[in-house]
Order: C-alpha cells, then sequence, then structure tokens
C-alpha cells in the first residue's frame, strides 16, 4: 500500500503540473502554487502527534490494553483539536498578508488567492484533527485503511482540479474544490474508525494528565526537528514568492523531482528504523556501525542513479514534461536543488538509525544549525540575487548539515554506533561517489542550455559508463554475485489443485 501511494503520488506529479503549466497562465500557475505552499504550512503542526499515537497504540494493543490505547488516542485527539485551532488562524492570518506576503503578485489575484488559501488551509486544519484517527489504523498494523484513503485523497484532488481549470474557474474555485476533497477524506477517516477500529475509544473525557505528559514529551524532539524541516524545506517558494514572485512557477517545477527523490529515500529507509531498533539489543555498537556503512553505501549509491540523470539530461527531460519555456527558466534551479538534496540525505541512514536508537537528541543541533543557515541565507540571497539565491542557501543549507554530522553528532552517538568517521566517509560516501565521474567530465556541455540531439550518442556513453562505474566501482564481489543470484532466482512453484 505504501508503494502504491507513492506510485500514484509520482505519477500524478508527473501529469498535473504538466497539465497546469499548459492549461495557466505563468502568473496563475505560481499563484496556485503559493496557494499550496501556504496551505501546507498546516501539516508542519502535526509536532508528530500521529506517530506517537501510532507509538502508543501498538505498544498498548500488543499488551491487550485497549483503554490504555485510547487514552493515548484521546490526548492526541486532545492536541490536534489545539494544533488545528492555530491551523485555522495560521491560514486565516496568511491570507490576511497575502498583498504584503507577495508584493510583486498581479493586483487581480489577490482577492482569489486570499479565498483560496482559507480554503486550503482551513480543510488542512480539519484534516489535521482527523489524521488521529487513521494514526490508529497505524497503530494496529492496517495499514491499508489510511494508505488507501491517503491514495483517494490524491486521485480526487487531481480530479477536482483539473475539472475546475478545464471550466475555466477561478482560483478560489479551485481551492473551494480542493477543501472539500479535503474535508470528505477527513470525514472517511472518522467513519473508518468508527467501522473498524472503535474498540481503540477515542474521546475528550478519556484524556488523562499522564497520557497527555508523555505525548507532550514524546513529541518535544520531533516538534524540533520539524520546525527544522519547515526551514529547510517548507519555505522556500513562500520566500521566492515574496522577492521574486515572477520565478515562483518555475522555481516550483524545479521542486517536484526533489520530491519524488525524497519520497524514494523514505520508502527504502522506513524498514530502518524498527529493524535497527530491535538490532540494537543484540548487536554490538562496532557491528551496528558496519551496519551503517553498508546502508549508507546504498543509500549514496541510490542518491546518484536517481540524481545524476536529472542533472545531466534535466534539460531534455523538463522539455518534453513542461516545454521549453518552463525548462530553460527550471534547469538552473533543478540542477542545484537535486545536488543539495543529494547531499543533505547522504546522512539520512544515519539520522534513521539514531533515531530508532533513541539517540537523536545528540542530532538536535545540527538540525538547528541546518535550519538557521538555510533559512537565513536563502532570505539574504534571495533578497541580493533573487530565486537563485534560495537554490544555493539550501545548498549551504545541506553542506553545514553534512559538515556537523560528521564533525559533532557523530562523535557524541559512537557507544551506539562504533565507527571510525574516516571510514565511513570513505566506504560509504567516497566509494559509491566515483560513478559521477562520467558526470563531471561531461559538465560543460550538460551546464549550457543549448542542449542538441546531437548529444544523444555522448548521453549514452554517460549512462553505460556510469553504470558500468555503479556496478563495478560501488558494488563490492559479493554483492554483485549476490545480485546476479537473486535475478536468477525462480519463483516457487504453486501447488496444483487436486
Amino acid at each position: 500500500m505504501s508503494l502504491a501511494r507513492l506510485a500514484v503520488s509520482s505519477l500524478i506529479a508527473l501529469v498535473l503540473p504538466a497539465y497546469l503549466t499548459h492549461r495557466l497562465p505563468v502568473t496563475t500557475y505560481g499563484a496556485w502554487v503559493l496557494i499550496l505552499q501556504l496551505g501546507a504550512f498546516v501539516s508542519f503542526l502535526d509536532f508528530g502527534v500521529q506517530t506517537a499515537v501510532a507509538k502508543f497504540v501498538a505498544e498498548y494493543e500488543a499488551k491487550g490494553d485497549e483503554a490504555g490505547a485510547g487514552h493515548y488516542a484521546s490526548a492526541g485527539l486532545a492536541i490536534t483539536l489545539i494544533t488545528g485551532l492555530l491551523g485555522v488562524a495560521l491560514t486565516l492570518g496568511l491570507a490576511w498578508q497575502v498583498p504584503r506576503l507577495f508584493h510583486n503578485m498581479p493586483a487581480p489575484l489577490f482577492r482569489d488567492v486570499r479565498a483560496s488559501v482559507a480554503f486550503v488551509g482551513t480543510s488542512l486544519s480539519f484534516g489535521l484533527v482527523c489524521s488521529v484517527f487513521s494514526a490508529v489504523f497505524v497503530g494496529l498494523q492496517r495499514y491499508s485503511v489510511p494508505m488507501g484513503i491517503s491514495i483517494l485523497n490524491r486521485v480526487l484532488f487531481t480530479a477536482a482540479v483539473l475539472i475546475a481549470v478545464l471550466l475555466h474557474t477561478s482560483l478560489a474555485t479551485m481551492g473551494a474544490a480542493a477543501a472539500v476533497v479535503n474535508v470528505t477524506t477527513g470525514l472517511m477517516q472518522i467513519i473508518a474508525w468508527g467501522r473498524l477500529s472503535s474498540r481503540i475509544r477515542i474521546s475528550l473525557k478519556l484524556v488523562g494528565r499522564k497520557a497527555l505528559r508523555q505525548m507532550a514529551h514524546y513529541c518535544f524532539l520531533i516538534a524540533v526537528w520539524t520546525v527544522g524541516m519547515l526551514c529547510v524545506s517548507g519555505l522556500d517558494i513562500t520566500i521566492v514568492g515574496h522577492f521574486a514572485y515572477d520565478e515562483v512557477a518555475y522555481y516550483s517545477i524545479a521542486t517536484l523531482p526533489i520530491t519524488f527523490l525524497l519520497a524514494l529515500i523514505s520508502s527504502m529507509l522506513g524498514p530502518m528504523m524498527p529493524a535497527s531498533s530491535a538490532l540494537s539489543t543484540q548487536r554490538s555498537p562496532a557491528e551496528m556501525g558496519d551496519l551503517l556503512a553498508r546502508i549508507t553505501r546504498y543509500t549514496t549509491i541510490l542518491l546518484l542513479l536517481t540524481g545524476l540523470p536529472l542533472i545531466v539530461c534535466g534539460l531534455p527531460v523538463l522539455r518534453l514534461w513542461v516545454g521549453p519555456m518552463y525548462a530553460l527558466h527550471s534547469i538552473r534551479y533543478l540542477r542545484i536543488l537535486i545536488l543539495a538534496n543529494i547531499i543533505r540525505n547522504l546522512c539520512a541512514p544515519y539520522a534513521t538509525m539514531i533515531a530508532a536508537t533513541g539517540r537523536q537528541g545528540a542530532a538536535t543541533i545540527t538540525a538547528i544549525v541546518e535550519a538557521v543557515v538555510n533559512l537565513g541565507s536563502s532570505i539574504y540571497l534571495a533578497n541580493h540575487y533573487g530565486a537563485i539565491g534560495v537554490a544555493f542557501g539550501t545548498l549551504l543549507g545541506s553542506v553545514m548539515s553534512l559538515t556537523l554530522h560528521f564533525a559533532v553528532t557523530m562523535h557524541l552517538t559512537q557507544e551506539t554506533l562504533a565507527i571510525s568517521r574516516t571510514q565511513l566517509f570513505l566506504k560509504g560516501l567516497f566509494r559509491p561517489a566515483i560513478m559521477a565521474i562520467p558526470s563531471l567530465l561531461l559538465l560543460p556541455i550538460w551546464w549550457s542550455s543549448a542542449w542538441t540531439n546531437s548529444e544523444v550518442p555522448l548521453t549514452v556513453l554517460w549512462g553505460v559508463s556510469t553504470l558500468l562505474l555503479a556496478w563495478f566501482g560501488s558494488l563490492t564481489a559479493a554483492e554483485r554475485g549476490k545480485l546476479v543470484r537473486l535475478s536468477k532466482r525462480r519463483p516457487l512453484p504453486t501447488a496444483t489443485p487436486c
């Protein structure tokens, strides 16, 4: 179900922007992107409540204590009611300040943008409260219900926007249609809980001081990381809209492949959270360090195999996807943002494993510093250089994050993940990075905006050489042998009915 949601989201991320960029003026599409960005700020008010509810429901369900699970789920409901109200207030405040936030936006758009922001943000605030009921299903390991509703939300949202654009309606109507979808799927979460898992009772009457205190404590560090994520990736388009509104549409197109890249890495590292937690009780810190080195190398290989094609061949890909005008404007942002996110996610396995072993507090200072550097440099550079400054601000924040993890955080977690930082760098990062050599050699060609069909044979040669370096250089002989054996493995025969 998780893979299905990723596939649907990826398909929508390909189809919807390609349709909207061809049907809407650049200024209108930029306004729609900003509407979604402002509305999405509400999601950062979750502060890990969904994760906390799922965790405590799972623990108490395993003990056979459904009443205890209900107390923590109810505490989660109480917290999200407060954050939901904060979300409504935040949304209305942002809608009111639209002319000041985006003073370069065409004035005739202000009214529709304000209404649409209010619709989208309020509906997402309602969804924030409803998410507690989906979190119960996650805790019960019944993933099909919340994943199915999430997939339905994306499909209905896409259909609503497509129909609204096809009928040449206003941005306010598009926002209202999106809000109807969000409220409908939110109600579906409550209905699904009532029919399928109401044995885990959720009521404000069940909220206890102990459960509320434990929920708040668990969510505190996650809240710090959430604020950091907001500064790193949640404000970039808003900053572009404030300083360089004309570039919002182009910058937003460059961020969409990043979303896919992050979703892919998240899907790969998702199983590492429970696995690392379990293995840490059975293996020594040195063995956990060896595991970290291997997972880091695999992640680096995946990041480069997915990111390098977008950097080298991004221009022709964008031309096919959103047309030549968007391609020429978006490619410079895309290349910098891809590089920034490759660098930032090189330490994603490390962050996952320290969170799984309860040492996430050691990385809090790194998250705070990255957020400050990213946000501060993005605002400063955007003020002086426009949208490209925001992209470089993201790159600076990523370099700072990687540097601090190796210089500070890894020193603090040696008793949990015992590994030489030099060895981790050489084995986990440097070795797989040799596949980037062909890309560096072709830098003068792919960096220009004059990509033509004459470069196709050279691109094929680049692709073959990159894959060969990945196969023979990044992987060990034992790993290559395992992959070959897996590819030759035949499925088990099915039983023939009598």
